[in-house]
């Protein structure tokens, strides 16, 4: 298998609904976005995949995040934006960009911060 990576980051605020303490109130991150993409075949040129356009496709989404209240992106609105629910939105976001391109799975972590992180990891089928 094999797997190319790319990373990014955005400031972003959010709060959190039900049982956060102080993390109820808004309040912001910088966070960390990392993406791994993984194949068992290479192309004819020897990659796996373009990585600059995987480079572009996860700065665009990070562009789009950057400077935001998460709570307020279309795909975010009306869900509780834990790590977890940031992971899925990123993951679905560059999913729908790689489908049909011969890669297997995708692997999205999201830190808040340096110890903190949740990922989606699904096929790509």
């Amino acid at each position: 298998m094999y797997e190319i990576y790319v990373a990014s980051q955005f400031e972003a605020a959010h709060r959190l609904s039900g049982d956060f303490g102080p993390a109820m109130r808004l309040h912001g991150h910088t966070y960390r976005m990392e993406v791994i993409v993984r194949g068992e075949s290479l192309k004819e040129d020897g990659t796996l995949y373009d990585i600059g356009d995987l480079r572009s496709a996860v700065e665009e989404l990070a562009g789009s995040l950057h400077y935001r209240e998460l709570d307020e992106i279309p795909g975010l609105i009306g869900t509780n934006t834990t790590a977890e629910s940031v992971a899925r939105y990123c993951w679905e976001d560059i999913a729908r960009r790689l489908r049909g391109q011969g890669l297997d799975s995708l692997v999205v972590r999201i830190w808040e911060n340096p110890q903190i992180y949740a990922a989606r990891e699904d096929t790509l089928g």
